[in-house]
């Protein structure tokens, strides 16, 4: 029986301000708060809300038979939290169906992935987090900033214990093999890998409002023929995108909300059904190993990494923003973290692209390339010179880790002797308190033997009297 995994990316682009040369050193915010409130409130009132309002209503309508998975990126939760928390109780509300998965996926939507493991660990580690505080779920598939995946970051993901991994079904990497069947990791055999349809996915998320697409108009009833046609061994259809497809790529007017609402009718009249990632890596089997030994991605034709690192000025800001990746860590500042979150960011490193695409490119304050780099380099310079300024520049990473370790060591120590003077104090009160009930009783017996003698006193007396009437 053929399913279909739907899935969704909800990730929220941080814009940067104007920052000039002179500004490195006296000002140490880099962000245009107005852009960022005013983007994405436009984006959750034309796209996020009304798409998840039509999923819901999908979900109900079909009796739960309708399931759908998404993954959030760490940066863009933090602001829907500011700008948009009505989007993330949505989410909630429909994370009580049951019929919803959570992914992971790196907090910042960054590329660590390419460079560095420990922070692609923690990126993705801290964005696991998120999910368990805000849905319960700790998510067992991961998905990469834009689906990017080589054999290399199949491995990191199955030593960080996840049980699958989205991808794209790139025709250069499957060249005769289909997109939908579960293959596994060459150097992890045990990480499934759910490959992206990319025909049925671009028929939504790109051409679904193309007039000049030969598939125009596309209805859902001729949509799921086409899955159904497929030959009958082939029976995992992948249709990824981002959520602002429903609204902003395709807007509204084109009746995209209705042609997704149709999906469960027609599938279910075609005994096609919808699973989640996870239940797709708990049910079926692996047909075989997917070897990737280059790294691949969802973006442009080359479905490769060039987008963000195709020319010298990605690679110089790309480099330049990890040579002080371990300090970064090392150190654990919350200011600079959560700068160092936003500025891995890789639309970052996407506005300084040169290359032509088939999807345009809002880059937003600049001009050009160049001036994407020019003022991301200036908040970089600022950025590492306040790295730099926790420590001295002198000291080398092994040695300042070698020093942080030290001190978090003494740390560790004193709040263990804390710990044991709190429960040595809690000891002495509680034999205190022992002590004072012992006391209390003791003196209660007292108290109740004088009370005795009294008594028998008293009696003693009164018979005495008693006796001498009588003489």
């Amino acid at each position: 029986m053929k399913t279909i995994c739907l899935y969704f990316e909800i990730h929220q682009i941080i814009h940067l301000k104007r920052y000039r040369f002179f500004d490195i050193g006296t000002d140490h915010y880099y962000y245009d708060d107005f852009e960022n409130e005013r983007s994405i409130a436009d984006i959750a009132e034309r796209s996020y809300m009304p798409a998840l309002n039509t999923l819901e209503e999908m979900i109900k309508a079909s009796d739960r038979y309708f399931k759908v998975a998404f993954s959030l990126s760490g940066v863009g939760v933090e602001q829907l939290e500011m700008h948009a928390p009505q989007v993330l109780e949505k989410l909630q509300q429909l994370n009580e169906t049951g019929c919803i998965e959570f992914l992971a996926e790196p907090y910042s939507h960054g590329l660590s992935s390419l460079t560095n493991e420990e922070s692609f660990s923690r990126d993705v580690k801290k964005q696991c987090e998120k999910m368990k505080e805000y849905f319960g779920q700790m998510p067992k598939v991961l998905r990469n900033s834009s689906l990017i995946y080589s054999d290399d970051i199949g491995l990191q993901a199955a030593r960080m214990g996840f049980k699958g991994m989205l991808t794209e079904g790139a025709k250069h990497v499957l060249g005769w093999k289909s997109p939908h069947y579960i293959y596994n990791c060459a150097l992890a055999p045990h990480l499934k890998l759910l490959l992206r349809d990319v025909n049925l996915s671009d028929d939504i998320s790109l051409r679904f409002n193309n007039s000049d697409w030969p598939g125009y108009p596309l209805f859902a009833d001729n949509y799921i023929d086409r899955i159904a046609a497929l030959p009958d061994e082939e029976q995992v259809i992948n249709i990824f995108m981002e959520l602002s497809a429903l609204g902003i790529a395709q807007p509204l007017s084109s009746n995209i909300l209705e042609f997704i609402k149709a999906l469960p009718v027609c599938a279910k009249a075609k005994d096609i059904t919808f699973s989640t990632p996870s239940e797709l890596c708990m049910k079926m089997k692996s047909v075989g190993t997917l070897d990737v030994p280059d790294t691949l991605s969802w973006t442009d034709e080359e479905r490769d990494v060039s987008s963000w690192l195709g020319n010298p000025m990605q690679r110089e800001a790309f480099n330049k923003l990890y040579s002080v990746a371990d300090r970064v860590r090392i150190a654990n500042d919350p200011r600079i973290n959560v700068d160092w979150d936003y500025l891995q960011a890789s639309n970052n490193f996407r506005f300084m692209t040169t290359k032509a695409s088939n999807v345009g490119i809002d880059r937003g304050i600049y001009n050009s390339p160049f001036d994407a780099f020019t003022n991301y380099m200036n908040i970089l310079g600022d950025f590492i010179n306040r790295v730099n300024s926790l420590y001295p520049e002198e000291i080398d990473n092994d040695e300042l880790n070698s020093l942080l370790t030290t001190i978090k060591n003494q740390d560790n120590e004193i709040e263990m002797k804390e710990k044991e003077i709190i429960r040595l104090q809690t000891k002495i009160e509680k034999m205190q308190a022992a002590e004072n009930k012992l006391k209390a009783k003791v003196n209660k017996v007292k108290i109740s033997a004088k009370e005795k003698v009294q008594i028998k006193k008293t009696g003693k007396i009164a018979d005495e009297s008693k006796v001498s009437e009588k003489i």
